[in-house]
């Protein structure tokens, strides 16, 4: 059976580190005292230095009221911004004549629509044939990078001549909006914006993928939701999360997760950064050394949560570091959203 390979990951992010703009717009919507020590300390706890936005600060783009915008508005800045984001991380992967020999095109992302799509500007700019195969995952969440690789995973498999290129684009702060609510302003405080390219093929370089498992938790599907407002997409990400993860990832369904597998055969670990409570909630359920978690919370300081982007900025990094003599084996990935459901794929470096 043919194996697929991440050959190779590149990512970008736009130019304005919003973070500190962010919590200074937070801290003045607050209108009640109590709310707005409790968004600083949580601020302060976060464990994220930078996340990254093309509309420079919230006033820079929402003026005095975020409320006041609307999703058409935003799905145009969308389209404005995303294309030249995509072809930078597709530039950086470095195909050069090799571009020509993509014959599958994946495109995720839940932050953002328009058609013809950012495929079409790929093509167009990045030298990918105009006959390439296309496909869109759209609107799944912070799992959808797991999505994205599976699809591919499994067109290699069947053609072993494939070299697939799955591109991940979401733009998270176009959906700022002003709530005096501390759980939806928390959840604003995470999300950046970022976008990464990977090739996948059957040569054998890179990260070999194993297999794929999903787990759904059951009466769930309230904690986390994304659904299209009149004033930019909604998301509810409930507090309550972590722990309903910590309580799922036991001792049979990690079992199941690695295929049967023991969890110490497991030495890399590259868990979805959905935030610091995320990380922790793993790392606790699970059984992990404080340093198995490295890269994944080297990713949530410097950039936040990047939607389905986020799993591959963590992949990124985990080969970057196995280049320069960093951990090599076996690993597992995993990253959640709506469902509440867990994707995971076992693979090797």
């Amino acid at each position: 059976m043919t194996t697929a390979y991440i050959n190779r990951i590149s990512t970008a992010v736009p130019e304005h580190d919003v973070h500190q703009a962010f919590v200074d717009f937070a801290d003045n919507t607050f209108t009640e005292r109590r709310k707005q020590l409790l968004f600083r300390r949580m601020a302060d706890r976060a464990q994220i230095s930078h996340r990254w936005a093309g509309i420079g600060s919230p006033d820079s783009f929402y003026g005095d009221d975020p409320n006041s915008v609307t999703t058409e508005t935003r799905m145009i800045e969308f389209e404005r911004n995303a294309p030249g984001l995509a072809t930078r991380a597709v530039d950086g992967l470095n195909l050069g004549d090799q571009a020509a020999e993509v014959t599958h095109l994946i495109v995720i992302s839940c932050t953002g629509f328009f058609s013809p799509g950012i495929d079409f500007e790929i093509i167009e700019k990045c030298g990918v044939p105009m006959s390439v195969e296309r496909t869109t995952i759209g609107f799944m969440g912070c799992f959808a990078g797991i999505n994205g690789l599976k699809t591919a995973h499994h067109i290699v498999r069947s053609e072993p001549n494939a070299k697939v290129l799955v591109v991940s684009l979401e733009l998270c702060s176009l959906h700022l909006q002003r709530s005096d609510s501390l759980e939806t302003m928390l959840s604003f405080l995470v999300f950046g914006d970022g976008c990464a390219a990977v090739l996948v093929s059957a040569e054998e370089e890179g990260i070999a993928i194993d297999s794929f498992k999903a787990l759904m938790v059951p009466e769930s599907a309230e904690l986390i939701t994304w659904r299209i407002g009149d004033i930019g997409f909604d998301m509810v990400l409930s507090g309550k999360v972590p722990g309903v993860l910590s309580r799922t990832l036991d001792e049979p369904n990690v079992k199941s997760i690695l295929s049967g597998a023991e969890k110490d055969s497991i030495n890399l670990w590259a868990v979805h950064p959905g935030g610091r409570s995320i990380l922790d909630a793993v790392e606790e359920a699970v059984g992990l050394e404080p340093e198995a978690l490295s890269p994944s919370r080297h990713v949530l300081d410097n950039y936040g949560n990047m939607s389905s982007a986020t799993v591959l900025f963590v992949l990124a990094e985990m080969m970057e570091r196995a280049k320069n003599g960093g951990p090599t084996g076996s690993g597992c990935a995993m990253a959640f959203g709506p469902g509440l459901t867990a994707e995971t794929m076992l693979f090797h470096i």
